[in-house]
Parts: C-alpha cells; sequence; structure tokens
C-alpha cells in the first residue's frame, strides 16, 4: 500500500508538539522529547523527500504553511540539534533553499534559512549569548571562531560544508568558507562535499564571494571544473586582447594566481599542462597560443625556482611525459655569459628530439619545444649571425618548431631562403644589386603547389639578419622595405 503524501493535519500534531517542548525544561519535557526523537527523525526523512519532489520553495510552503515554523523551532531545541537530527534539519533547509528564487515569498525565505543555518551551525552552548555579552564580542565574531573551531572535528566538516551551500554568497560567510577550504586534507573521513566546492565556485567566478588568495588555490585543488575554467578564462583573455604584446602577455600571466597553484601543487600544473597540450593539438599553428605556453612555462619556472631550490630534483615530476635527455637543456634558461656555448647545446636539443621522432613521441617533443621556445629565438639569433657554419641542425630545429609534422618538405625551402639572405646581407656595395632584390622577393613568394616555410619563420630570419649581420644599417633598412613593400604578408 502506498504511504500518503505529507499533510497539514500531520505537520499540526508535530508543531503541536515542538511548541510544547520549548515552553518548560522539566524532567517531564525532556523524557518526552526523548521518546519521540526516533519517530521524529523518521517524519523529518519523510519531510526531507517531500521537499525534494516538490518543484519548487513557493508549492513546498502551499502544501505545508506550517513548515518554516516547524523547522525554526526545532532548530531552536537544544535536545534535538544534539542528537542525529541536525544533519536532517541542516538538509530540510538546504532543499527549501531557492538557489534562483522567482517571487518575494522565496527570497523572504532564503533570508530567514540563511540566518538560522548560520545560527544552527554556530550554536555551541547554551551559555553562547550570555559569553558574547560579558567578552563584549559581536555575534557575527563569535559564529566564526565557533565555526573554525568546529572544522577540527573531522565527523563535521562534511556536514558543515553542506549547510554553507545556501550561504556561500554571504558576506558575513566568507571567513567560514575560508576556513573550510584552507582546513589541512589530513582526513580521508572528511572530504568536503562536491555540492559545496560547485557553489564556492560558481560564486567565486560571478564575483559574488571574495576569497582569500590561498582558499582560491585550496579551491582550484579540490575542484577540477574551478581549476578548468580559470585556465580556459586566462586562454580567453589572452584571445580577446588583440593589442596584447609580449610584455603585457607576461605581465598578464605574472599576476594569474595559477602560477603560485601551478608552482604549489604538482597536480594543478600536470592539469593546466594537459589543457594547454589538448588546445594546441586543435590550433597548432596559432602562434598567441604558442606565446601564451611559453609565457606561462617561463614565469612557471621562474615561480618554481623561488619556491623549491632544488628545482631540478623535481623537474621529472612536473614534465612526466617528456624525455629526461631533452627536458634538462630545454629547461635551462640562456646566459649572455655562455653564448658561445649555445650552438653545441642546440645540437644536443636536436639529436634529442630526432630520438624522440624515432620513439614516435613528436607531440610531446614539440609541445615542450613550444613551452622552450626561448631556444628557438637563440637559433634564429645565431642564424642571423656571420659566424655560423653549420647551419643545417639550426635550420631543421627552426622548421620542426614551425611545421612539426612537415616531415622536412620546408625544409630545402628554408636553407634556400637563408642562403639567399646571409649572401644579401654578406653585400658591402651600394646601391645593392637590384637582381639580389629582386630574387629575394620571388623566393618569398609562395608558389602553388610547391613547399613553402610559414611567414612567421621567414619573418624571424629576416629580422635577426637586419639586427646582428654585419651589414649596414642603412643596407638593412633597404632590405626590409623592399620586402614589405612586396610581399606585404611579413
Amino acid at each position: 500500500m502506498t504511504k500518503p503524501l505529507l499533510n497539514v493535519q500531520d505537520m499540526q500534531i508535530w508543531l503541536d508538539k515542538v511548541v510544547a517542548w520549548g515552553q518548560t525544561d522539566s524532567p517531564d519535557t525532556q523524557k518526552d522529547t526523548s521518546l519521540h526523537l526516533k519517530k521524529l527523525s523518521s517524519y523529518l526523512r519523510e519531510l526531507l523527500t517531500h521537499i525534494n519532489n516538490t518543484s519548487s520553495t513557493s508549492e513546498t510552503m502551499k502544501t505545508l504553511p506550517s513548515i518554516g515554523q516547524f523547522l525554526g523551532r526545532l532548530c531552536w531545541n537544544p535536545y534535538v540539534t544534539a542528537d542525529g537530527n541536525r544533519s536532517l534539519l541542516f538538509q530540510c533547509l538546504w532543499g527549501l533553499f531557492s538557489e534562483h528564487p522567482t517571487n518575494a515569498v522565496e527570497r523572504k525565505a532564503n533570508q530567514w534559512i540563511r540566518k538560522v543555518l548560520c545560527q544552527l551551525t554556530t550554536e555551541e552552548d547554551v551559555v553562547a549569548q550570555a559569553l558574547m555579552k560579558s567578552m563584549g564580542i559581536p555575534p557575527e565574531e563569535y559564529h566564526v571562531k565557533v565555526l573554525k573551531k568546529v572544522l577540527c572535528s573531522c565527523d563535521s566538516v562534511r556536514a558543515t560544508s553542506e549547510a554553507c551551500v545556501p550561504l556561500v554568497a554571504c558576506p558575513e560567510a566568507a571567513p567560514l568558507i575560508d576556513a573550510l577550504l584552507q582546513r589541512p586534507v589530513n582526513c580521508v573521513r572528511a572530504p568536503l562535499s562536491q555540492e559545496f566546492l560547485d557553489a564556492v565556485s560558481s560564486a567565486y567566478s560571478s564575483q559574488d564571494l571574495s576569497l582569500e588568495e590561498q582558499s582560491v588555490l585550496s579551491l582550484w585543488y579540490h575542484s577540477l571544473p574551478s581549476l578548468e575554467k580559470a585556465v580556459l578564462n586566462l586562454l580567453e583573455s589572452v584571445f580577446t586582447n588583440s593589442g596584447s604584446t609580449p610584455q603585457k602577455m607576461e605581465e598578464q600571466v605574472a599576476q594569474s594566481l595559477l602560477l603560485k597553484a601551478c608552482a604549489q601543487h604538482c597536480s594543478i600544473f600536470l592539469v593546466v599542462n594537459d589543457i594547454f597540450r589538448n588546445f594546441l593539438k586543435q590550433v597548432e599553428a596559432n602562434e598567441c597560443v604558442k606565446s601564451l605556453i611559453q609565457t606561462f612555462t617561463s614565469c612557471f619556472l621562474r615561480e618554481v625556482a623561488l619556491m623549491q631550490p632544488q628545482v631540478s630534483l623535481i623537474l621529472r615530476s612536473f614534465f612526466p611525459q617528456s624525455s629526461q635527455s631533452l627536458l634538462v637543456p630545454l629547461l635551462t634558461l640562456p646566459s649572455d655569459e655562455f653564448f658561445t656555448l649555445h650552438e653545441a647545446l642546440l645540437l644536443n636539443i636536436v639529436i634529442s628530439l630526432l630520438f624522440c621522432r624515432r620513439q614516435h613521441k613528436v607531440f610531446e617533443a614539440w609541445f615542450l619545444l613550444v613551452q622552450c621556445a626561448h631556444w628557438i629565438q637563440v637559433t634564429v639569433q645565431l642564424l642571423g649571425t656571420s659566424g655560423c657554419e653549420d647551419c643545417g641542425p639550426l635550420l631543421w630545429l627552426l622548421t620542426f618548431y614551425h611545421h612539426p609534422t612537415n616531415r622536412g618538405h620546408n625544409r630545402v625551402h628554408v636553407k634556400e631562403v637563408w642562403d639567399h639572405l646571409r649572401s644579401l646581407f654578406s653585400i658591402s656595395a651600394h646601391p645593392f644589386p637590384v637582381d639580389y632584390l629582386q630574387s629575394l622577393v620571388t623566393m618569398l613568394s609562395p608558389q602553388p603547389q610547391q613547399p613553402s616555410a610559414s611567414p612567421l619563420l621567414i619573418l624571424s630570419l629576416l629580422v635577426n639578419f637586419a639586427v646582428f649581420s654585419q651589414q649596414s644599417l642603412s643596407g638593412s633598412t633597404r632590405i626590409l622595405q623592399t620586402v614589405r613593400k612586396h610581399q606585404p604578408i611579413l
């Protein structure tokens, strides 16, 4: 036989009982309360089911108009809240809370629920009011201190976090939210509820909740969706800022809390890196994405070096998918003091990359090269000097960076462009032979059905020859102006 739904008469019977309990604190009242606690728990479970099966708070209050008075009186009864019924009261009140109130009734109910939950979670003993009065402590400050003390108990953490779901947007609850998030994760029995993490993440992203810096880092550590959203917001901010310079991008990245979070928690860095990796797979040729990844990695390595001096001992844990022979040289920052050694180091990098290709790890090798693109700048700088004789490995590295899946078809064209630029920038006679300039323009023009290098690759070679070659300033200017006039895409 199906049990009938809750009705007004059943609640009125229980409400009369609860009112009687609150009128006196005699031994008989205490005994009667104790005798009815088990039945009360059963009724609260039925009430919770009824609330969850009703479409809205307004509908629940229409069918059970006394529900607010009933739950409110139970919350003020210490004999009821001292029992396991406290958790059921949490859930009933939470079920009545409207995340998006649609009318005045639901908005007023939300205000009342917040007030009751605050009191219910912070009520410690019957002398609380007297203590606050004698010590001159405001109720809000007292409640926060009690809540932080409650967090020392593993068993209460999850229940407290669940009770805080309707309160996350309340300024008064911010200290409690911070305390919950910053609590050391040292008890497997005390995980924060997913509903709490989702609510905090939503309130924080919509700027309805202000969190301490360490709380934000902890939120990302506990909540993968929140972390993913933070990374996507960073990517979006870079894409929408069309006038961003490398300096502005670095300032923007350096100000992001994601750097500190990644340096403190290897697991966070692995997630962030994986998002970058997957994003790059979809937009391989997007230079803005590549620049962001390189900038973020560079700033991250500096942050790690500040926090953890023995960086070389932990690099493997941050880059588990990378070859150790490739990881160490690429993550080494170039130094002006040892510039003469860069060519030999780049040769080692090329050898390691070729080995990774043979091991069918092309993308991972290229992804690490994108992260450490400072070595690409060193490469084009060396290619732009007159002292570079064995250009083969350097041209291979430069072409691999710009065309990782090309299998070498552009490499011949890149070599031809480099040879021509080198010859042109070594000419000392003025004015330049017209045929030399014209042949350069022709070579830089894309030919149908013929392999060619990316405009950015050619531009980087051109600029570095202009800066680092022995050509005069007027000669370099003439070459650049000619190319710009006939090849505006560069």
